[in-house]
């Protein structure tokens, strides 16, 4: 059988296994993967596309199936199966633009979302568990008494409440660069919203200050900190990227390194006082409001709202306004209904993130997540486990609502409540009301919520099938299903060395943020974070692949093994634009030859990874391939063996 007889047969079988030819409404490709746009994803069958002959790999990401082939087989692929599919000519500009049709607007504010927070997860994830951590130990008379023992909890208290403190900070800069703008004006304008000379927006909500006004053309602008204020800061994100982009786009460049970053903070500031932070006000105001009414007014159904969709509130930010209501309780009636259903609300979500945990246990990436993620809710932190996994997959955090709400109607039948506030989960217990059996009605109710969450969540997650949607839902076993191009192997003789191809820090491939790459589908190798952006020659041999947009080249060394680095996450999106290649396919190359410098600041801007991956992609039979990580490198250290 010739090639495309056999590419042909191929394609024939994806289109059978992704809802026939009229399923597809568009195909393109990058340096591994054939991407393609369904009308319908439900219709693809990703475990008979995972035993396709040469597919390594199926998922959907995106809104995109990507069948993963590895570097140039998928060129050949791609234009069989184009000519059969009539999607040829279709660059992944217009593929992206094709998938986000598809999404709904809510899908795609949830989407917006998910990007947004995955950058700043991993600050959320450390700085929750060292606050739940250090708010149990800090009860402890040995802690207390000790002075190095307090010493140690109070500055790991610190380290604890630093992204707290810059949450809309962090927000609003990760928001620009997820619109495109330039990130460190989003970071500017987070720092505008938490400027000290602002009233602080706690204070101003109990009551115990009074912010300054300004009058501008008639209009009264309070100058109230946005402490707190994550939809605020996601709204001027937005604002702040489509700013820099209108005034980088239509200010003269003799000016615009000037010109256009001031026009951008000056105006996003006025609208910040203006229009934004007044709206988000509104609707986070709106939203709590309407809680804590349908708690005191609903009864038994009330309670379950409030519980059942307390932790969506977190989204705001503005459940810290909620402590005002609960002091206003205990300073009216000496106890607090409200806190035990914040605690049961939490523990719905924790275990939802346990549902999904075991929905994808095979999956590392997801066990890395999910249980640092659920730890910190046991301390009574919800933010990683909503903005790391719930959120991001819509399905737990319903499956975690419908727990909290059914735990929330068992708090209103047992009459629990609290005698104080800010604390919740395994600390909560602490100032729980112990009428009523409270204390064993408090566990009782968590268990509820954790145990309804946990099945929900799971059921949903099987109806839904957004678990097998997952692109970090690859599992191990098919890695590699297809047998590799039988091809002659020359003689094997001397072991090869293989340096690093650029200056930074030697990372293994697991540490990559693509999954794909992570998992070793295409093959084992290094990351490496780049300081600077010039690629070199690992070793010698001869360029078998150079990706029209430069972010990916392949180097066939002299025993027929095979190197594809790429340069960046989905920088294939730039179509080419801050890359330049000194290289041509068939082109002879020695150790240390330049073969392609990018623009690492101009990646970093657009918002994509700059990591840059050296990726076995073939091995010779007769080699063993060993890797040897080595930390900062300049390039010249030996990263891998082939003997």
């Amino acid at each position: 059988m010739d090639k495309k007889t056999e590419y042909l047969e191929i394609t024939k079988q994806i289109v059978a296994h992704v809802g026939g030819m009229e399923n597809i409404q568009g195909s393109a490709h990058c340096a591994t993967r054939l991407r393609i746009v369904l009308q319908d994803n439900d219709l693809a069958d990703m475990k008979e596309l995972e035993n396709i002959n040469k597919v390594k790999g199926a998922f959907i990401a995106g809104n995109q199936l990507q069948l993963i082939f590895g570097a140039g087989l998928v060129n050949d692929v791609y234009e069989v199966f184009a000519e059969y599919t009539h999607t040829q000519n279709m660059s992944l500009g217009e593929l992206k633009q094709q998938s986000a049709q598809k999404q709904n607007p809510l899908q795609a504010v949830i989407k917006a979302l998910s990007d947004v927070f995955i950058g700043i997860m991993p600050a959320i994830l450390a700085a929750a568990l060292l606050m739940g951590i250090t708010g149990v130990l800090g009860n402890l008379e040995v802690v207390k008494s000790h002075d190095s023992l307090y010493a140690i909890n109070k500055l790991a208290s610190l380290a604890s409440t630093g992204i707290f403190a810059i949450l809309p900070m962090a927000v609003c800069y990760s928001a620009v660069k997820r619109f495109g703008g330039n990130p460190v004006l989003g970071m500017v304008v987070g720092a505008i919203m938490l400027d000290s000379s602002l009233a602080n927006a706690y204070q101003v909500g109990s009551g115990t200050i009074e912010p300054e006004v300004l009058h501008l053309f008639g209009m009264n602008i309070a100058l109230v900190g946005f402490q707190g204020g994550i939809i605020i800061a996601l709204m001027m994100g937005f604002v702040v990227a489509k700013l820099d982009l209108f005034f980088n786009k239509k200010v003269p460049d003799v000016v615009k390194l000037l010109l256009a970053p001031l026009l951008t903070v000056f105006l996003s500031t006025v609208l910040l006082f203006t229009v934004v932070g007044p709206v988000g006000r509104i609707l986070s105001n709106g939203i709590t409001n309407g809680l804590v009414w349908g708690t005191n007014n609903l009864g038994v159904f009330g309670y379950a709202l409030f519980a059942g969709v307390q932790q969506i509130v977190v989204i705001t930010g503005l459940h810290h306004i909620i402590g005002a209501v609960e002091a206003q309780l205990i300073a009216g009636t000496g106890t607090n209904f409200i806190n035990p259903l914040m605690s049961v609300a939490l523990m719905g979500q924790g275990g939802a993130v346990l549902g999904y945990l075991v929905l994808n246990w095979k999956n590392l990436k997801a066990r890395e997540l999910c249980i640092p993620s659920f730890c910190s809710t046991l301390f009574g932190i919800s933010e990683p486990a909503i903005f790391g996994v719930n959120l991001r997959y819509r399905f737990p955090l319903i499956g975690g609502c419908i727990g909290g709400a059914v735990a929330g109607a068992y708090a209103y039948f047992a009459k629990l409540n609290a005698l104080g506030f800010g604390t919740t989960a395994l600390p909560g217990i602490a100032i729980v009301n112990p009428e009523n059996n409270g204390y064993i009605n408090y566990i009782i109710a968590h268990i509820i919520a954790l145990a309804i969450g946990f099945i929900c969540t799971m059921l949903l997650g099987k109806v839904s099938k957004q678990n097998k949607n997952d692109e970090e839902s690859i599992v191990e076993e098919n890695r590699i299903q297809a047998s590799q191009e039988e091809k002659s192997q020359p003689v094997i003789t001397d072991p090869i060395q293989v340096v690093s191809p650029v200056n930074g820090v030697v990372h293994p491939i697991s540490d990559s943020s693509d999954p794909t790459f992570a998992q070793k589908i295409i093959g084992d190798g290094i990351m490496v974070m780049p300081k600077d952006g010039e690629v070199k020659a690992p070793c010698n041999g001869t360029i078998n692949l150079v990706y029209p947009s430069g972010h990916a080249l392949g180097i066939k060394l002299e025993d027929g093994s095979e190197i594809l680095l790429h340069i960046g996450i989905d920088t294939v999106n730039l179509n080419g634009e801050g890359f330049h290649v000194f290289v041509k396919e068939n082109q002879t190359i020695s150790k240390g030859d330049r073969l392609v410098t990018f623009d690492k600041d101009l990646i970093e801007k657009k918002g994509y990874s700059t990591e840059v991956l050296m990726i076995f992609s073939s091995v010779a039979e007769a080699r063993n391939l060993t890797m040897d990580y080595t930390g900062t490198t300049e390039g010249n250290e030996i990263v891998a063996v082939l003997s």
